[in-house]
């Protein structure tokens, strides 16, 4: 067994996307017996983890509500979790340094002090998710990209939550350890048993959205889509679930000068445990992003929902979604409604789409089959550390 020091750059525990990854990863090392000790942000819902322990950096005044991907606030807290970093590990003998997103950075400085070695979970490219939401920061692309690679090079194993991530690590070091550890359902497993029906709370036909609101998810292109559905599908209802309410308030002014605003419902954050009950609400659900190249971690609940998943027909959906679980349509306000209306007026559709994508997630993006790819990657990351330390390499 190993001793892990996992470094989360993140709000620790939070209901989205990373914090929700951290907490699967810290909770099936755990549970196999590894001693586990995160380090993260002072935000965050205390969590319990098993066989494991949790430090957070100091709260800076006027630095709250950090949102995912790349911002000023993680510029200041990111040096902040360095320091406290090095102390953890000058009193704590760590075998290794799980560290996610860019995280890596901070590892690889450690690697290069105390010779620790380190693992990279890659949940996104970070010089392509800076550039795209930073244009002005595209001339640094390069050189961020140079960064980036020299981490893979450098890193004991990576992570890679989807092909095109996979891919790249393996562009870097061809023969490298590296494990595609895709996201998961986070519905509750039924055990073979139907899901009971929610009593319904709206009145028209339901299309639903659940995730944060960044712009690269594509709200505008939905809405927009929505709004030139509407007059072929008639009554019916978009219900976005997520985001911050100064975004949901930016949103609403929006749909009420679009003349939609009755038919747009912003029911603003829910947590997991419910995820469900809301789906159950839906007639389809959507993911209409337009940036990144990993998967949405949503994705995976969706095709668990028994609801058909409506997507662009982007790499970022590709990789896990083909047309016998979801129905593709290209980037576009017009085929966005394209695909709503044939969601929305064909039950037969429906129905296969939602049954296959059901049985595909269930073998394999399960919690099972996602234990099994982590604690294996582990084990031969332990083998190797071993044989390092051995022949004196590493």
């Amino acid at each position: 067994m190993m001793r892990i020091l996992l470094l989360a750059p993140c709000p620790f525990f939070q209901g989205r996307g990373t914090p929700i990854a951290v907490k699967l990863v810290a909770e099936v090392l755990a549970g196999e017996g590894h001693q586990l000790h995160i380090l993260t942000y002072p935000e965050g819902e205390a969590v319990p983890i098993p066989n494991g322990s949790i430090s957070r950096i100091p709260a800076l005044p006027g630095i709250r509500n950090i949102k995912p991907g790349p911002s000023w606030k993680k510029l200041v807290y990111d040096p902040l979790l360095l320091f406290k970093a090095v102390g953890l590990v000058k009193k704590n003998p760590f075998d290794v340094i799980h560290a996610v997103e860019e995280s890596v950075f901070i590892a690889l400085i450690l690697k290069k002090i105390f010779r620790i070695p380190f693992v990279y979970d890659l949940d996104s490219s970070l010089s392509r998710q800076i550039s795209e939401r930073y244009p002005w920061l595209k001339p640094l692309k390069p050189v961020m990209r140079y960064f980036e690679r020299k981490a893979i090079k450098e890193s004991a194993g990576a992570l890679a939550v989807c092909k095109a991530l996979e891919e790249e690590v393996l562009s870097c070091r061809p023969s490298h350890l590296v494990c595609r550890l895709e996201d998961i359902t986070l519905l509750p497993d039924q055990g073979g048993k139907e899901d009971l029906p929610s009593p319904k709370i709206f009145q028209e036909p339901v299309i639903m959205y659940v995730g944060n609101l960044e712009k690269y998810q594509g709200i505008d292109l939905l809405i927009e889509g929505f709004q030139k559905a509407l007059p072929k599908i008639g009554k019916a209802k978009l219900v976005i679930i997520g985001g911050h309410e100064s975004e949901i308030a930016g949103y609403q002014k929006r749909v009420k000068a679009m003349g939609i605003g009755e038919q747009v419902a912003f029911l603003g954050p829910k947590p997991i445990s419910e995820l469900a009950y809301w789906f159950n609400q839906a007639r389809i659900l959507v993911s209409p992003r337009l940036q990144g190249n990993n998967t949405p971690m949503k994705i995976f609940s969706y095709l668990d929902s028994g609801k058909p998943v409506l997507a662009t027909r982007l790499p970022t959906h590709t990789q896990v979604l083909d047309e016998e679980i979801a129905y593709l349509v290209s980037p576009t306000p017009e085929s966005l409604a394209q695909g709503m209306t044939a969601l929305m007026e064909n039950g037969p559709l429906r129905a296969r789409l939602s049954m296959a994508a059901k049985k595909r997630v269930q073998e394999e993006y399960c919690f099972e089959a996602y234990r099994k790819k982590l604690t294996g990657f582990y084990e031969r990351l332990e083998a190797k550390i071993l044989g390092q330390r051995k022949t004196g390499l590493g």
